[in-house]
């Protein structure tokens, strides 16, 4: 029989004696959206390549419970937006956002996708947060592994940490509905 060691540093808050623990179903079910996040990569340039290179093994990015990558918007819960995105795209962004279950989360990823990057001109949409939400945005043109590991970090401690209700406060429907969600 193996025996577990959790780190107490990572348990969460509540009452422990011999043979159990018991905690808020809020923590149990914070811990385990954390360690279980299905991202759904959509890479337009070179953002995608420094993503890959999370993926492989010198970063592992599985090591985060984030190894099943979800082509499909419906099984995913974090988008993950990396690359330049032109104005015609952007509808077909909104779309895949659109149909995630809730909850969802966003992470930005790069110069180009945070604020069109190099390309001031007519046809870059400026900034993904002009269409949708963003939760995390990551720096850089294109950002190291190490950082695109950070952001995800970021994702993890906002996903672990967020109430059942917040996505039914005033405050989160009012942040839909200036997108025209």
């Amino acid at each position: 029989m193996n025996t577990i060691i959790v780190d107490p540093k990572h348990e969460p808050p509540g009452l422990k004696g011999e043979g159990f623990f018991a905690t808020k179903l809020s923590d149990v079910v914070g811990l385990a959206r954390k360690n279980s996040l299905w991202p759904l990569p959509f890479a337009t340039s070179c953002c995608g390549i420094e993503f890959m290179a999370t993926m492989a093994s010198t970063y592992d990015l599985a090591r985060f419970g984030s190894e099943r990558m979800s082509f499909s918007p419906r099984q995913a819960d974090m988008l993950m937006v990396m690359g330049t995105i032109s104005k015609k795209l952007a509808p077909v962004l909104r779309q895949v956002y659109e149909q995630m279950a809730e909850p969802k989360w966003v992470l930005c990823m790069g110069a180009c996708a945070s604020s069109g990057g190099i390309f001031d001109t007519y046809s870059v949409l400026q900034g993904i947060d002009r269409i949708i939400p963003v939760d995390v945005y990551i720096p850089g043109c294109p950002p190291r592994p190490e950082q695109v590991l950070d952001g995800i970090l970021k994702i993890q401690e906002l996903v672990q940490n967020e109430s059942f209700r917040r996505r039914d406060t005033p405050e989160y429907k009012a942040l839909l509905e200036s997108y025209g969600i």
